[in-house]
């Protein structure tokens, strides 16, 4: 019997369909002509938590950190239990078993995962399911792969897992309990991925809050050539007064003096230099999901996950590929599939896209059919299944336009232009001035409607001119601008910012290592780390346009944290490490050796730790922790949030600590209270057995030793 194993049910019945009938649903898995198919749930299989390793590990403690498996367990999961014994049963049955995961990182580990687990030793091939419609399939099922050749990339997935997991369960625990011993009744939660996102939320916002307001001039000038006028902005000089560190012109007086000598100037301008270059701007590349959320975003204001359960929900309706793609070129031979695909949009019921795909040239072959580019999966396209598209929601119509506009911008023509760049010399002052001539619209056809980020001053239609012409200054004049604060981020530009999260390094080489892994994240798990920080509390979504601001809890994480956890320079590190792991270029035991030392190191630096106190009552005694009530066996009383550390405690006095009036003369950290010993009342240190201070008592108060009177003082 051959088992096909997918990721959930609804890929097991497309897959299911596509093999030789008849079929016959079972409880748990399908019977067809060509085998069985059954599925997981995602993760029927979850990593054990600390407790599950040792039941000590329940109760949060910094001396029992870091937590370090022996053995890595894995458990099966609650809700996933009878799914597994019935997978587990088949995989005894089976005589060759197809692994069905998603194509990507995660989905090789999901079926992995449980092949080790019941410790299989059955052959198994590997199928890659790009998209869910009938033609994909049956490709995808003629064209089976060793599941062997996978095993790097389950390496990576299992170094990335375990990585998230020393991080996660004992740093987690380690700033908590630091910022517990400092009062804050909190949880911190780190994770390599999610901290440096939040740090930069933080950042935006204190950058907000640190700008001052400045403002500058921009100069223009009209001029008139003999085949027509232009307008032209001046170009500072090297050395020149007056400019910011960002090269604009701040000082008033300088402009007016600029304009003073140029307003009343006779002197006929000269065109030094005028350069037309023909340039080309080859197709939009097709979308990946980043790309997808991206634009989503921005035209139509969607949060990230939404973005990708729409795109999932299109996915399962067999209208477009796998959504989980980091990738925005296609194959080769999907090439074949185009004439079905753009006569299937020229057909749809939507007036923009049947129009241009009625326009496409089938003939094009843009950039983007690259086989050197793809990896585990390509763009998003449209499927060679028909879309109903009156039947599909407000939400899933937007996200199916934006997938089949960059797929049919493949076949319009690269957009071809004249780009014109002209120096005036007038008065030994430079203007330069830049203006475009479109050759042909092309692809930029379909994009019409957006707009522009081009300067004002390389988007003029310039008169035909040559170097050495002359022309008069018309007039000058200054605009005075003021900068902005930078913006913050939506959901939308976090994200795209964790895409692009090496223009926040410096380093040059961990830069280039972010820009080649594509950022920190995953294309799947990028969305729900953002929605992660805002439904635990540490981002919340203000206005209109749901813009992200950190609360409390998210600057005392980050201010808490060491550089190597808030900056993506280590995650750089770490994503360079799994993919040379993905290319077998490196070993998961290293690998997973490195992050041990780097968890014991963190762990070290957050038993250092010196967080903000937070509480009415800070810690007469230490100074570093809060009073806190607490219920002990004799009823109500005050104690030190850093307990065991420190074991300063007061009596409870109507909700407020009843603090001792006497600080202890010898230790001068602790106070003195009033005890009951064998012999009777005395006075004790509450540092004990640190100090062990004690002193008589004399009618309810400690029986101190006189204080010495100072030397050269008054008798």
């Amino acid at each position: 019997m051959k088992l096909y194993i997918a990721e959930k049910p609804s890929m097991g019945a497309e897959i299911a369909k596509c093999l030789p009938g008849p079929l016959s649903r079972r409880d748990g898995y399908i019977v067809t002509g060509d085998g069985v198919v059954t599925w997981g749930f995602g993760h029927i299989l979850r990593q054990a938590e600390p407790d599950e390793y040792d039941a000590k590990y329940e109760k949060w403690r910094m001396e029992d950190l870091p937590i370090i498996p022996d053995e890595w367990k894995l458990i099966i999961a609650e809700s996933s239990k009878k799914q597994f014994e019935i997978v587990r049963r088949l995989i005894d049955e089976a005589a060759e078993i197809v692994h069905a995961g998603d194509p990507d990182r995660e989905g090789q580990l999901l079926i992995d995962e449980v092949l080790d687990y019941v410790d299989n030793r059955k052959p198994v091939k590997r199928i890659l399911l790009q998209a869910l419609d009938e033609k994909s399939i049956r490709q995808a099922i003629g064209h089976l792969r060793e599941n062997q050749d996978f095993f790097n990339l389950k390496q990576s997935a299992l170094a990335r897992s375990r990585a998230d997991w020393l991080i996660g369960m004992n740093v987690s625990r380690a700033y908590t309990l630091a910022a517990q011993q400092a009062g804050h009744r909190i949880t911190l939660p780190v994770g390599r991925v999610k901290t440096p996102t939040l740090a930069l939320v933080v950042r935006r916002e204190r950058e907000i809050a640190d700008f001052k307001q400045e403002n500058y001039f921009t100069v223009k000038a009209d001029f008139a050539h003999a085949n027509g006028n232009f307008t032209a902005y001046w170009k500072p000089r090297e050395g020149q007064a007056g400019l910011d560190s960002e090269g604009r012109l701040a000082d008033k007086a300088v402009m007016e003096e600029l304009l003073a000598r140029l307003k009343d100037s006779q002197a006929t301008a000269v065109i030094a230099t005028c350069e037309t270059t023909d340039k080309r701007e080859p197709q939009r590349l097709p979308l990946s999901l980043s790309a997808l959320q991206v634009l989503a975003g921005k035209r139509y204001g969607y949060n990230p996950q939404h973005v990708l359960d729409t795109a999932q929900k299109l996915y399962e309706k067999k209208l477009t590929s796998y959504p989980r793609s980091d990738c925005d070129y296609l194959p080769e031979s999907q090439r074949d599939d185009a004439a079905a695909i753009l006569a299937n949009l020229a057909a749809l019921e939507q007036d923009e896209l049947a129009a241009w795909s009625a326009k496409a040239d089938h003939s094009i072959t843009s950039r983007a059919w690259n086989d050197k580019k793809i990896t585990a999966h390509h763009a998003i396209i449209p499927t060679v299944e028909r879309c109903s598209f009156a039947k599909l929601s407000e939400m899933e119509k937007h996200i199916y336009f934006l997938v089949a506009q960059a797929y049919v911008a493949q076949f319009y023509p690269i957009h071809t232009y004249s780009q014109t760049k002209v120096d005036v010399v007038h008065e030994q002052e430079i203007f330069t001035a830049g203006g475009r001539v479109v050759r042909e619209l092309g692809w930029k056809e379909l994009y019409a409607a957006e707009p522009d980020d081009k300067k004002d001053e390389e988007e003029g239609i310039l008169p035909a001119m040559t170097e050495g012409d002359a022309a008069t200054c018309l007039k000058v004049t200054a605009d005075k601008k003021t900068t902005r604060p930078p913006l913050r981020f939506t959901a939308a530009t976090l994200l795209a910012a964790m895409k692009e999260i090496h223009k926040y390094v410096k380093n040059p080489d961990l830069k280039k290592q972010l820009k080649d892994v594509s950022g920190i994240g995953t294309e799947a798990t990028r969305a729900t780390m953002i929605k992660e920080l805002v439904q635990r509390g540490f981002i919340r979504e203000e206005g209109r346009k749901k813009y992200l601001v950190p609360t409390e809890p998210a600057y005392l994480l980050i201010d808490a944290l060491p550089d190597t956890l808030t900056y993506p320079d280590s995650t750089a590190h770490w994503e360079s490490q799994l993919q040379l792991m993905t290319d077998g270029e490196a070993s998961l035991e290293e690998f997973i050796r490195q992050q041990i030392d780097f968890t014991r190191e963190i762990c070290r630096t957050a038993l250092a730790a010196s967080l903000p106190v937070q509480g009415e009552h800070p810690c007469p005694q230490c100074g570093k922790g809060a009073l806190q009530l607490r219920q002990g066996r004799n009823g109500k009383f005050w104690g030190c949030s850093r307990y065991p550390v420190c074991k300063a405690s007061c009596d409870d006095l109507d909700g407020v600590p009843q603090l001792p009036k006497y600080r202890c003369p010898r230790c001068q950290q602790g106070a003195l209270q009033l005890k009951n010993g064998r012999n009777g009342p005395f006075w004790g240190c509450t540092a004990f057995p640190t100090c062990r201070a004690t002193f008589n008592d004399q009618a309810g108060a400690p029986a101190l030793p006189p204080v010495p009177a100072q030397r050269g003082g008054a008798s």
